[in-house]
């Protein structure tokens, strides 16, 4: 097993505490062949090959996790922990990777773990796109070894709030928490209505009560809603915010954050001919796979308008639970497959 992957699991890194973690990656990395150093905002960033090669491949991972701290151990080959799926599991596949390739002339390599991809804020990503134009990019996020993950869904959260004086619970008006569980329930129909007749979860307005809450101080009555919106290609945040804000009573103050568009990679071109090529050498099958939620891919992808994919061990749908945990098999034939990907890097980028 990796030591890396294990040492950098038990360093508990949520959004905004990452430090330690940052600390950990850049000094292995050092240690490895790389070019390390910690960045302005805070990333964890290493490089290999020419500092003057033509071409840059990125590989771009987090390493902040989803709050709460797991108790980390090896049971029947697993590897649990928070962040061994997401993403830890990825970004440690790209520093081992990149640190066992020969990179080809011509080439450079970045591994960079940004900070708060699991906050809305994505401060890691949004510095890194501004500093690099690669020809080709990677994101570190769980596709398993055989998989790899060509687009992201949109995003927007709405923050529902409204206040007004109390009213005695005789009277017929309405509650504020009524109010906002009818703006949860309009908005969810129209969302249903939009669907109407797509198949594909990719193409769909998902919409989702986070959280709903009432209070009151004796003179005043607080409802306070949270609706997050998964938005599929073609629809900006914008145009769903101005649809479902006519749901809301016209004394609710509603704030849009946490916007994303959706990003759809293409098939044909040199990154995913090679990472099929490279799944297929280590006896991996390869597949495809659109993904529901949002990731770095969403930060970057528009801007560096270069192939695009994310790829890393593990199953998405451990994201986030109490029961996370990656195989360490899988693990490493993520690693070989990186590996291999790098050492066939060709020589014009097409």
């Amino acid at each position: 097993m990796s030591d890396l992957l294990e040492s950098l699991v038990r360093i508990y890194s949520p959004s905004r505490h990452e430090a330690r973690a940052v600390e950990h990656l850049t000094g292995w990395m050092a240690a490895h062949g790389f070019r390390a150093w910690i960045d302005e905002v805070g990333n964890a960033c290493g490089e290999r090959g020419d500092p003057a090669a033509r071409h840059l491949l990125v590989l771009l991972g987090h390493i902040d996790t989803y709050p709460g701290d797991l108790p980390v151990r090896v049971e029947d080959g697993k590897l649990y922990g928070r962040g061994s799926v997401d993403a830890k599991g990825s970004l440690c596949a790209f520093a081992e990777a990149a640190a066992q390739a020969s990179i080809p002339p011509g080439w450079r390599v970045v591994v960079a773990g940004a900070l708060e991809e699991e906050a809305t804020t994505s401060i890691g990503a949004v510095y890194l796109r501004e500093r690099y134009t690669p020809d080709l990019c990677i994101i570190g996020e769980p596709s398993g070894a055989e998989r790899i993950t060509l687009g992201y869904k949109g995003r927007m959260l709405v923050d529902f709030q409204l206040s007004r004086p109390i009213a005695h619970t005789a009277r017929p008006e309405p509650s504020v928490g009524a109010a906002a569980a009818a703006f949860w329930g309009e908005a969810s129909a129209w969302a249903a209505r939009e669907n109407a007749g797509k198949t594909r979860a990719f193409d769909t307005i998902m919409a989702r009560l986070n959280a709903i809450n009432t209070e009151n101080d004796g003179l005043r009555e607080s409802a306070r809603a949270l609706i997050a919106f998964r938005l599929p290609p073609g629809r900006t945040p914008t145009q769903v915010f101005d649809a479902v804000r006519e749901f809301a009573p016209p004394d609710a103050v509603l704030r849009p954050y946490g916007q994303e568009i959706a990003y759809q990679s293409g098939k044909n071109n040199a990154l995913v001919r090679g990472m099929l090529a490279a799944i297929r050498l280590n006896g991996g099958d390869p597949g495809f796979v659109l993904k529901t939620g949002t990731s770095d891919m969403n930060i970057v992808g528009a801007v560096w308008k270069c192939p695009i994919v994310a790829y890393g061990p593990g199953d998405s749908n451990l994201d986030h639970t109490p029961d996370e945990h990656l195989p360490l098999a899988e693990y490493a034939r993520a690693v070989a497959t990186l590996r291999t990907f790098i050492e066939r890097l060709p020589v014009e980028v097409v």
